[in-house]
């Protein structure tokens, strides 16, 4: 009777821990700060035990702070899903993209997927090389300008990316400094040229192109130093206001800030177009069975229309989502988005090039404060 006693409790403490182990299982999301909100674990959570998998979400933290960081920690295994900003997925010869596997955008449990917008799907930087999509369309913005308009009047508001070259805007409008490729794109763009064309001359292997491009006396050169000398501030992380600064560069989120609190801000909606930046959903390899559909599950919740409308009206970027609505300040995913002002896989040539040039540009604004 002892024997028969025991065996009977040994099995069902077995089969606790088992359950336990199994309902514990978790699903790790590598995530930039404000995307994935506390409510939207909950609900995902929710959506998944409804659904019948014993997955939970786990937000990984530090959050994603950068192309390095994010890879390392996909490489370290430590995250299941993570929200890559497109163009890092092809950085640095494909190592990343080589860490993840391809979207089956045709599961059942992607359903809100036939709603993104189609100019969003497919684009090459995010393809594999069998052309199956390592990345799934989530929210995007712009390295936007943006005007007074309590302070500038309509006929006012310029009109060419010149502009900030013009004695009119001298001092009077900011740059960001931590991510220099932008500015050398507008001093591109400003001669008529493609904002990436330092990185195209690169990849097409065109070495005379690229040496007189950089060169220290070159005409490049000479034109963004002055851009670096007509900025009236820099910004790292976030933009300053001030009185002095009538046009303000921004990433967007800081501008739907300033108007929430009365600011009257809008985007300069420059001939020569916008720069983009268009963040995505990934899955890292390995993901397969109830992981896999977990994290699709996941994923289309992110692409819905609640959390799409929060991409335009909370986070002030552009939503992926023909369901959200079109933000207002910036406008639609079809107009602000077009392939070739994507920001591209910048490559180690491309990194060292654009950032001896903008360095160069930075002696010039220092050297001009201790001589004025």
């Amino acid at each position: 009777m002892l024997i028969l006693f025991i065996i009977p409790l040994f099995f069902i403490s077995s089969q606790s821990i088992s359950h336990e182990i199994h309902k514990h299982q978790t699903l790790r999301v590598l995530t930039w700060e404000g995307y994935v909100t506390d409510a939207d674990v909950l609900e995902v959570n929710k959506l998944l035990e409804e659904s019948g998998y014993h997955y939970k979400v786990e937000i990984i933290l530090p959050y994603a702070q950068g192309a390095e960081q994010m890879f390392d920690l996909i490489r370290a295994k430590q995250c299941d899903v993570a929200f890559l900003t497109l163009f890092f997925i092809k950085m640095q010869k494909e190592r990343t993209a080589k860490l993840l596997q391809e979207i089956n955008t045709n599961s059942p449990r992607l359903s809100n997927y036939k709603h993104i917008y189609p100019n969003l799907t497919g684009l090459e930087m995010g393809m594999n090389s069998l052309n199956q999509p390592l990345y799934i369309p989530w929210g995007g913005g712009i390295y936007g300008f943006y005007i007074n308009k309590d302070k500038v009047p309509d006929d006012k508001i310029p009109t060419s990316i010149n502009a900030l070259w013009e004695d009119e805007w001298h001092r009077k409008f900011s740059l960001n400094q931590s991510q220099q490729w932008y500015n050398l794109g507008l001093a591109f763009m400003s001669q008529g040229l493609s904002p990436f064309y330092m990185y195209e001359a690169i990849v097409e292997g065109d070495r005379n192109k690229v040496r007189e491009l950089s060169k220290p006396n070159s005409m490049l050169q000479h034109r963004l130093s002055e851009l670096y000398l007509s900025a009236g501030g820099f910004w790292k992380t976030s933009p300053e206001f001030n009185n002095n600064l009538l046009i303000i560069s921004s990433w967007g989120p800081e501008i739907h800030a300033e108007n929430a609190k009365g600011a009257n801000w809008q985007l300069i909606d420059f001939d020569e177009g916008h720069m983009a930046w268009l963040d995505t959903i990934n899955f890292v390899k390995g993901l397969e069975g109830e992981k896999l559909e977990a994290a699709e599950i996941f994923a289309n919740y992110f692409i819905g229309k609640q959390v799409q409308s929060r991409v335009a009206n909370e986070l002030s970027m552009v939503p992926v989502s023909k369901l959200a609505p079109i933000n207002p300040l910036l406008g639609g995913a079809q107009e602000i988005f077009k392939e070739n002002m994507f920001v591209p896989p910048y490559n180690y040539s491309s990194y060292e090039l654009m950032k001896k040039m903008t360095d160069k540009a930075s002696l010039a604004v220092e050297h001009s404060k201790k001589n004025p």
